[in-house]
């Protein structure tokens, strides 16, 4: 059974509303577009409000308050100001504002996949009838590959990730698309609430699009011919590598079965030619040097200690001589993060699906990247500016 995260307050939970009938057959649906209806996109707009007011008013209320009272307090009884999170953890943990937070934080995740899972189910019939259609197609552009056995690793394998219901890969049936199309359905309120403008629409190939940005403007000789997108996820970025390179074979691989089925769909609806992969990124079955770039976003911080390395070996091995390695995952190290921010970001390893967020943060990637063959001269590890966030932009050059 998947693992579930235990709430602060002991309880189990914002109810989940009971599903609505299907008040869109006026609507006429031939993509794998999420389409809720008003009262749908009512209640979505809401909770992310919610979520908007939790990751930025309270977030910015808790950092004044550390700043004003915890860290001082802090240094008058130590002789210093504290210098990692454990230092002030206990004290922070202890304010009713974090406690306020954290409540908020919690239930507007469940009513985050509450409200979509609404729109998610009342078109889940139709939606799974196109992407048998597109992947049956005797003229699709693309392929599947699907191999049996293909078994996901920890936390993949036995964690909700963002307390997300049933995890990434849970199937009621094999055209079961559920967890795809309830993880793209997520994306519009939960970018907004984090305030991130240029990727608050669902299915936007915004990452993307900056990826292959970054890769065109370091590397402006390259002409990759082929191109492998680790933990492709529902393939919305996979798509923005297959416009930004418009010569070269596509692939992207995930653990999760129902998302490259979503993603063959996707690329199929939208007429691109890429071949989507059921493979766990650390155990693929592609040839030495068989790819030219390897692409990767909001991979690592999802994987463990022990998977990170192998998977950074992996694609060290695919590589062909010159290939770049390039990924793209969450700016949370201590260096760069305040105490606070530091805190907040470990509660989500606690309460909100997040087992790897702190361990992914506290690694030496360059020390890992050297470990799985790069040399330190050609090892990749700077952030990048987007829109009013930022990434960090880690791998390396064969």
């Amino acid at each position: 059974m998947l693992g579930k995260a235990t709430p602060l307050d002991g309880g189990g939970g914002e109810a989940r509303r009971p599903r609505p009938k299907d008040q869109g057959r006026n609507m006429t649906e031939t993509t794998l577009a999420f389409t809720p209806t008003h009262d749908e996109a009512a209640r979505q707009a809401f909770v992310g409000s919610l979520k908007a007011y939790a990751n930025m008013d309270l977030q910015k209320k808790l950092a004044d308050l550390f700043d004003e009272e915890i860290a001082p307090s802090y240094e008058r009884k130590h002789g210093r100001a504290p210098a990692k999170r454990e230092d002030v953890s206990d004290a922070v943990e202890a304010l009713p504002l974090y406690k306020y937070w954290g409540l908020v934080t919690y239930h507007s995740q469940d009513m985050l996949f509450g409200f979509a899972d609404e729109t998610v189910q009342r078109t889940k019939s139709r939606q799974e009838a196109i992407a048998k259609t597109l992947a049956a197609s005797p003229h699709k552009k693309g392929a599947l590959v699907l191999k049996p056995g293909v078994t996901p690793s920890r936390p993949i394998s036995d964690i909700e990730i963002h307390r997300q219901p049933g995890g990434y890969t849970g199937a009621s049936d094999p055209d079961d698309l559920t967890a795809a199309r309830l993880y793209a359905g997520t994306i519009e309120i939960y970018s907004k609430a984090k305030g991130m403008r240029e990727n608050s629409k669902a299915g936007s190939d915004a990452i993307g699009q900056f990826l292959a940005g970054l890769y065109k403007r370091d590397f402006p000789a390259a002409t990759p011919s082929r191109i492998l997108d680790m933990g492709c996820g529902t393939g919305d970025q996979t798509l923005a590598y297959a416009r930004a390179f418009p010569d070269a074979e596509i692939h992207g691989l995930d653990a999760s079965a129902p998302f490259v089925r979503y993603a063959h769909a996707l690329a199929e609806s939208q007429g691109k030619a890429v071949t989507f992969h059921h493979l766990n990124a650390q155990e693929t079955d592609f040839p030495d040097g068989h790819f030219d770039a390897i692409f990767s976003h909001i991979l690592f911080h999802e994987t463990s200690h022990k998977v990170l390395p192998q998977i950074m070996a992996e694609a060290y091995r695919l590589l062909a001589p010159g290939g770049v390695f390039l990924n793209l995952d969450v700016p949370y190290q201590p260096a760069v993060t305040p105490l606070i921010r530091q805190i907040t970001n470990h509660w989500q390893v606690r309460h909100n699906g997040e087992p790897f967020w702190t361990g992914f943060a506290t690694m030496d990637l360059k020390e890992k990247l050297i470990d799985a063959g790069f040399e330190d001269a050609k090892v990749i590890h700077r952030y990048e500016p987007f829109a009013d966030a930022r990434y960090l932009a880690f791998g390396g050059v064969k």
